[in-house]
């Protein structure tokens, strides 16, 4: 994991972004998918609250590093609430969240409530039963183009977006990154990858195979924003 980690991190850095790394957190086992802990917008952060109870203190930990690079940081506090960052796809237009084992409906409204001033729409979809995130079976890849397994697809929550269908047996390669002109996606996936190439995308392949046995996919392990200056 450690080499797949580090070529992760060169990639990133390969299209552009400053990467900030942060120290592992022993305690927490699941820290490397940064992801989950927060939702970074242009005007401000939210600190999510987890559904797995173990993941808890994640969002916390996360907390102050976020504040040292944004002026408005918000947090979900519903003793009832849950929500984690990837069952959250944002597009140019719309944050799609979808209801899962560790994102519920309270945890979603309570979103929405703390992003309305900033001008944010959320919309509530479900993720496919037996499926651990919302983003395990899409991402974004464009303002108007969403690669998403076909069962996640045919839901018809897509609708009014341009769609990319994974290879069949190919739904592992359903979580991208897009940033800046590049896309990050796992290595092993060959039909999606010719049919990402054939849209016109410039691609860099990364194996995953170690944060794959934990559901783990390519936007799981970063925080990726611009803050609004």
């Amino acid at each position: 994991m450690q080499a797949h980690h580090a070529d992760y991190i060169a990639t990133l850095r390969d299209t552009g972004a400053t990467v900030i790394e942060l120290d592992a957190l022993e305690a927490y086992p699941d820290s490397v998918f940064v992801e989950d802990t927060a939702l970074c917008l242009p005007a401000g952060a939210v600190i999510m609250r987890p559904g797995a109870p173990s993941r808890l203190g994640e969002a916390a930990e996360m907390a102050p590093h976020l504040a040292a690079l944004y002026g408005d940081i918000r947090q979900i506090a519903g003793a009832d609430s849950f929500i984690e960052g990837g069952d959250i796809l944002m597009t140019e237009t719309e944050i799609l969240v979808g209801r899962s084992a560790r994102t519920n409906a309270a945890g979603i409204a309570e979103l929405a409530a703390l992003t309305a001033d900033w001008g944010e729409v959320v919309r509530e979809v479900h993720t496919p039963p037996g499926v651990l995130h919302f983003k395990t079976d899409c991402s974004l890849l464009d303002a108007e183009t969403i690669l998403s397994t076909r069962r996640l697809s045919e839901s018809g929550c897509f609708k009014g977006y341009r769609l990319i269908d994974v290879a069949e047996g190919e739904e592992a390669a359903a979580n991208t990154i897009r940033f800046n002109d590049l896309v990050l996606m796992p290595a092993g996936f060959p039909r999606t990858r010719d049919r990402l190439l054939a849209a016109g995308y410039a691609l860099r392949e990364i194996g995953n195979s170690e944060c794959a046995k934990l559901d783990g996919g390519m936007s799981c392990l970063s925080l990726r924003f611009t803050p609004r200056a």
